[in-house]
């Protein structure tokens, strides 16, 4: 059966994780899964050169240097110490959250990979750094950033392929889906989240789509090679550009409950422990970026949130909070 592009794009990774040494492209093809299926050289470097150009539009910290101290061939490898997160402190909750999450996302599938990728390593001759811990190299992705495993497969694919593909996509959590046409691009990570970049058919423009926003019903359709990113895209500019911050237009007072609200409490500082209710929490001061999406985010808190000021933000909250109720069936 033929490797995935996906497959493909993790065994590179971690071949390149894995040794100090710079790999030629002609090892890399010998000892990297999913590369001996090139039906010749040209096919080959095709093949290499959008891999590369994807690990680099993902954020993958491509490093080209010489293969031998003599020898003027260009080889490859990836910066550890730039691709690896830095020491974080974390409080005791957030550790035993992160401890659930590393329990809950564990993948044998990915484990048992990853040993095999490194055996062929060594059996082709490469140096195996002792110090590399492939796991903790290869993190997994928490669902709710990574979208869906079926899209985004079906995505890389399409998009490997030069081919176009439709999909169902909504532009928030609580909206209805539509159907898209698009000419993908590439696909990025972004701040925690994945991103299709591509040109939108119907719509004649460039567009940027949240993965966990896209069905999993996703078809490639046309010929081959029909799509190809326009020359000097740079997408993940355009990802920063789609995504970034809208200005603040004001400010706002939120009491959450304590130890509830983390999304409130990450977006302002703290101003004073306060009783509500009978419940204690802390008061903190919000900037308004858009008053609709602290809306919903204060709607979803339900009773561990509480609007003090402006009165227009007050009431909008309240008047979502008793659409749900009336749309609610309660029970006795």
């Amino acid at each position: 059966m033929a490797i995935s592009k996906v497959e493909r794009l993790m065994n590179l990774v971690i071949a390149l994780l894995s040794t100090r040494q710079f790999l030629s492209a002609e090892r890399i093809r010998e000892s990297v899964a999913g590369y001996e299926e090139s039906a010749s050289d040209e096919a080959f470097s095709r093949m290499f050169e959008r891999d590369k150009s994807e690990l680099r539009d993902l954020g993958v910290p491509l490093e080209v240097g010489p293969v031998g101290r003599h020898s003027g061939q260009e080889g490859y490898r990836i910066n550890r110490d730039a691709y690896e997160l830095p020491e974080i402190d974390l409080t005791e909750q957030e550790a035993a959250a992160v401890a659930v999450a590393v329990q809950l996302w564990e993948s044998p599938e990915l484990a048992t990979a990853a040993e095999g990728a490194l055996l062929k390593l060594r059996a082709a001759g490469v140096h195996v750094d002792p110090e590399a811990v492939v796991p903790a190299s290869v993190p997994s992705v928490p669902a709710r950033t990574r979208g869906s495993e079926a899209a985004l497969g079906k995505l890389l694919a399409a998009i490997d392929e030069g081919r176009a593909v439709r999909f169902e996509h909504r532009g928030s959590h609580s909206a209805p889906y539509l159907m898209r046409d698009v000419e993908p691009w590439g696909v990025v990570t972004h701040q925690g989240r994945w991103y299709l970049v591509g040109h939108d058919r119907d719509r004649n423009a460039q567009r940027t789509f949240r993965l966990s926003r896209i069905g999993s019903d996703v078809t490639a359709y046309g010929p081959a090679d029909a799509v190809r990113k326009p020359e000097g895209t740079d997408l993940r500019a355009l990802v920063v550009r789609a995504t970034g911050a809208m200005p603040v237009i004001g400010t706002a007072t939120v009491w959450v409950a304590k130890d509830r609200g983390q999304e409130i409490r990450r977006l302002g500082p703290e101003l004073e422990e306060r009783e509500v209710g009978g419940r204690s929490g802390v008061v903190v001061e919000v900037p308004v970026r858009s008053r609709d999406w602290l809306a919903r985010l204060i709607t979803g808190l339900g009773p561990d949130a509480l609007v003090l000021g402006p009165e227009d933000l007050r009431a909008d909250v309240i008047g979502r909070l008793r659409v749900v109720l009336e749309e609610t069936e309660v029970s006795a």
